[in-house]
Formats: C-alpha cells, sequence, structure tokens
C-alpha cells in the first residue's frame, strides 16, 4: 500500500489494489508520497504543488511537484508528459534534475533536486544587486545550461528569475520546463507562451526561433 497526498488536501490517499481509493490518516502525523516523507509546500501553480520532502532512508531532501490529472484537459496533460519526457533526457549541474516519476489514476508525482536557496526573482529582491564578480559567474552558469538544451534540441521559453533557483551553494539550477518543447533546426515554433514581459513583444503572434528566444531572454532580461 502507497500513501500518498494529492494538492487539495492534507489527507493522505491510501492506493488500494485493484485502484480503490480511500482517505485515512497517516500514523505518527508523517504524509508520505513513495520512499518521502513531506513536509511543507514551497510552491504554487493553478494544477499543482510543489512539497518539500525528505528520502525516508537516505535523508535527503528533495521538491516534489504533485500534479491533479483529473483538473488538466488532454492539451495539458501532453503538455505535462512532455516536460517530465525533456527532464528525463537533461543531465546538467546548472539544470534541476528530475530524480523519479509517480503515477496514480489521477495524480502525477515528479521528484526532483531540491534548491534550498529558492528562487533568483526572492534573493534579487531580499538582498538586491549581486557583485558583478557573482552575477557574471551565475550568468555563465545560465548560458551553459541554456547552451546545453539547444544542443539537444530543446527550447525552454519560460526563462524568468522565478525560474532561475539556487542550491545550497548558490549555483544556478533552471526549473520548470513547463513551457518547453522541442525544435528542428531552421524551423520556427508557432506557439507563444511563457510570462508575458518576457516575450518579444515585436514579434508577438508570428512565428519565432525558439532559441533565439530563449538566448534573448537570458541574455538580455535576466540580466538586467
Amino acid at each position: 500500500m502507497v500513501v500518498m497526498e494529492t494538492p487539495d488536501s492534507t489527507q493522505p490517499l491510501h492506493m488500494k489494489h485493484g485502484g480503490e481509493q480511500q482517505y485515512s490518516k497517516p500514523k505518527r502525523g508523517h504524509i508520505r508520497v513513495g520512499f518521502y516523507d513531506i513536509d511543507r509546500t514551497i510552491g504554487k501553480g493553478n494544477f499543482a504543488v510543489v512539497k518539500l520532502a525528505k528520502h525516508r532512508i537516505t535523508k535527503s531532501q528533495v521538491a516534489i511537484k504533485i500534479i491533479d490529472k483529473s483538473r488538466l484537459d488532454e492539451c495539458n496533460l501532453k503538455k505535462i508528459y512532455r516536460e517530465v519526457q525533456i527532464m528525463k533526457m537533461l543531465s546538467h549541474p546548472h539544470i534541476v534534475k528530475l530524480y523519479q516519476v509517480m503515477e496514480t489514476k489521477s495524480m502525477l508525482y515528479l521528484v526532483t533536486e531540491y534548491a534550498s536557496n529558492g528562487e533568483m526573482f526572492d534573493y534579487l529582491a531580499n538582498h538586491g544587486r549581486m557583485t558583478e564578480k557573482d552575477a557574471r559567474k551565475k550568468f555563465w552558469q545560465i548560458i551553459t545550461a541554456v547552451s546545453y538544451c539547444h544542443d539537444r534540441h530543446v527550447v525552454h521559453r519560460d526563462l524568468k528569475a522565478e525560474n532561475l533557483l539556487l542550491d545550497s551553494n548558490m549555483n544556478i539550477k533552471i526549473a520548470d520546463f513547463g513551457f518547453s518543447n522541442y525544435f528542428k533546426t531552421g524551423q520556427h515554433l508557432a506557439t507563444w507562451c511563457g510570462s508575458h514581459p518576457m516575450q518579444l513583444r515585436s514579434l508577438e503572434g508570428q512565428k519565432y526561433d525558439g532559441p533565439q528566444l530563449d538566448i534573448w531572454v537570458s541574455l538580455s532580461v535576466n540580466s538586467l
């Protein structure tokens, strides 16, 4: 029996054989997803919640993105599976690592690397500008990670300070590949997505070069 939690409730979900579901309280107040003890909420979205969790054996901390599939239409569900597929193929020191995927009939759990120092956006809001030395280091980390993605024909399409996380050593970890997609060299993309201020307003509504958009955002916007 596996104990799981839904984004809309603090009650755990017991999965019985045959897919039958029932709610009950966990022993000793712990909520578990697989081998992970759930701690606190560290992020929320329209259809998902991100929880801090700890592996019961190794004691390592992870972030678990919990997605309620029942609230997604076919198009958004397809995007979620594409996000999972893309994250599985990426392995770079400055990209959040996907460790494990667990799935039930109605829920999807993405176990990922935990960046303990949070979002770049919050760091800058709380501490102000970085020194030129620190900014140059992080800028290089972003560029190497973006280049790595492009070499594998993947575009992120939502590179903003909120999706640039900082690990325990203050190194960049690019996160949230929800708007990512594959591209073919020489072929333009047509779907506009991501944060509106990050987009090239002059090209909005037109087809665009995915890698060039990533580069414009990471080089121009995030360097301001």
